[in-house]
């Protein structure tokens, strides 16, 4: 692979540092990285916002071959604004319908095409141009094609299309035919379409891939990602293209913690990427970022030696989908294995749908053919409500009313292996919550969940059987990230609905599970607010001996034998085994079950 033997390390280095950039400073930045990491690979870039000299592109790119770190392209399509240019263009991105700027975007590809072998585009290639050509383009495209809403998804999804095969991809490969080409897509997926990207058919005119796993803060940022993207955005783009996928990219911006910058890394690795891309090389010099992640780098490589392939619950997220923005990615923080993916997953023995799920016309029907072939759903209750008209009555009794309840008591039906009958506990959360009441017939649909308001009660985890299997619909509170705040009880009857490999957590909220199809599985809790170190249970289908723990000694004993403990179980059934782990924010831990 390279330096690691799990994935390439690649940094990215931006135009402006070229442009300033001596021998004798990028020697010295080199020698900083190189006390703490071991990079393979540099995508460079001549082109942000302006042009960086070829002289000074070249002296770059001579002194990384010297020392050994494989050198790849890059580009930004940023234009800057000049004096009497009054279009609103949102971060500078480019006007495609500005000849000016689709010129120096066949300029800046042809200049690659002859200098590298392959280049990636990052993710400013969109467009939220409104001048007077673009809504010209807009009105045209939409008269011809039927479009009465004046919306721009179609017609922004056409002019990408169209840009990027005439004007990137074409002067490139005038040059150089042999040049790969990866369009790098941004974190914020459920809005691609919106401003020009289409995975689904730019897959098709470029070579590769590439997946932004930066999250950020959650709270102090526009974008409000649960930081578990970072693992299922790379699930997606595999699924979507399997092989293509040419890894994932953080940044240390707009964070205040350093371990959420390294959880970033930490999740990027774990969906097993071909490359883990450090942005930017220029932000990351005499940063405490770097010791920090290059002290990890070789633990992830070693943990990753154990590691099969990422599986879990698969989400469906049609081709250009919009709905409940990333609640999957919620559902992922509080320990539900989720990875998604945009083709139905039929063959699949549980699934995850979503309103953005709900997107696919076909929905209803692929859902019913699965449930009454024994299938397992956990839906939304957003996806429901987007079904309703299409026939979602067949699988389920449940309505809604518009009626919304607040509150922090709740009724909960548990499974316990070692108890016959109903096991009931009333769980006290630490805050009010709110959410949609999905009213529902009693005795045609059941309540495993109730949220308690009084003497009243209302269901929040509902469950039909069909056929041969079963739908469970899940009442997601209006804020997502309340579901951190749902008691433990209630948190784990929804995990115990839905185990992977038959594996499932009973812990905290903000704890992740990632499961791979040869029985190893990682744990890992947040560094967050109110989060401390707890204890929690493993729960293993059948009987097993144990959970060998190959990491459990020493940081540094990266694979060393005498660090590795096995973890002996705390009880056993006929149908499961079950383990206490103790959980501590921000340390992932590796467990293999033996059989």
């Amino acid at each position: 692979m390279g330096n690691y033997r799990n994935f390439k390390l690649v940094v990215y280095f931006v135009a402006g540092g070229v442009k300033r950039a001596t021998r004798e400073q990028l020697e010295q930045d080199l020698a900083f990285f190189g006390r703490h990491m071991r990079l393979d690979k540099v995508y460079l870039e001549p082109y942000r916002d302006h042009m960086a000299p070829a002289e000074q592109y070249d002296l770059c790119k001579a002194v990384f071959e010297e020392h050994g770190v494989e050198v790849a392209g890059g580009i930004t399509t940023t234009y800057p604004r000049a004096e009497g240019d009054d279009r609103q263009r949102m971060f500078n991105t480019f006007c495609y319908n500005d000849e000016t700027m689709l010129e120096k975007l066949r300029e800046v590809s042809a200049f690659l095409g002859s200098r590298v072998k392959e280049f990636i585009i990052d993710d400013f290639y969109f467009t939220n141009c409104t001048c007077n050509r673009c809504r010209a383009g807009r009105d045209a495209y939409n008269a011809a094609h039927g479009v009465t809403d004046g919306s721009w998804e179609k017609y922004r999804l056409d002019l990408m299309q169209r840009v990027s095969i005439e004007h990137m991809i074409a002067p490139a490969k005038a040059v150089n035919p042999d040049c790969s080409i990866t369009i790098k897509y941004p974190n914020w997926a459920e809005s691609y379409q919106e401003t020009g990207y289409n995975p689904a058919q730019q897959r098709t005119i470029f070579d590769n891939l590439y997946t932004g796993t930066e999250t950020r803060d959650p709270v102090t940022t526009d974008q409000h990602l649960p930081r578990y993207l970072s693992y299922s955005l790379m699930t997606y783009f595999e699924n979507m293209w399997p092989g293509h996928n040419g890894g994932g990219w953080f940044d240390p911006f707009d964070m205040h913690v350093t371990e959420h910058y390294l959880e970033q890394a930490y999740l990027t690795a774990f969906s097993k990427p071909k490359e883990l891309m450090m942005f930017c090389f220029q932000a990351l010099v005499d940063s405490m970022n770097v010791p920090a992640l290059g002290f990890q780098l070789d633990r992830l490589d070693a943990v990753l030696d154990h590691c099969g392939n990422p599986v879990g619950i698969p989400c469906y997220l049609p081709d250009n989908c919009q709905g409940e923005d990333n609640v999957q990615d919620f559902l992922g923080m509080v320990g539900l294995p989720v990875v998604c993916t945009p083709c139905f997953p039929e063959d699949a023995p549980a699934m995850l749908l979503t309103r953005s799920s709900a997107c696919d016309p076909d929905i209803v029907d692929k859902l019913e053919a699965y449930v009454a072939g024994g299938g397992r759903a956990l839906v939304t209750h957003g996806f429901v409500q987007a079904t309703m008209d299409r026939g979602i009555q067949r699988m389920t009794s449940i309505r809604f009313a518009g009626r919304r309840v607040i509150a922090r008591d709740y009724l909960v039906e548990q499974v316990d292996s070692r108890m016959h009958g109903r096991l009931l506990t009333y769980p006290h959360g630490e805050k009010a919550i709110q959410m949609s009441v999905p009213e529902f017939r009693n005795n045609s649909t059941w309540a495993l969940v109730k949220t308690r308001v009084g003497q009243e009660s209302y269901g929040m985890l509902l469950q039909d059987t069909y056929g041969k299997g079963e739908m469970l619909t899940l009442a997601v509170p209006d804020a997502f990230s309340d579901l951190y705040h749902l008691p433990e009880d209630v948190l784990n009857r929804i995990r115990a609905a839905f185990p992977v490999n038959g594996v499932h957590l009973e812990c905290a909220s903000r704890i992740s599970l990632f499961c791979y199809d040869n029985d190893a599985f990682i744990v890992y809790p947040y560094v967050d607010d109110g989060v401390q170190p707890s204890l929690g249970r493993i729960h293993v289908a059948g009987k097993v001996q144990g959970l060998q723990m190959p990491f459990a000694g020493r940081a540094g004993a990266f694979g060393n034998p005498a660090a590795a403990r096995m973890l002996k179980p705390l009880y056993q059934t006929d149908a499961e085994t079950v383990f206490e782990f103790r959980a501590m924010p921000g340390r992932y831990d590796l467990y293999k079950i033996i059989r």
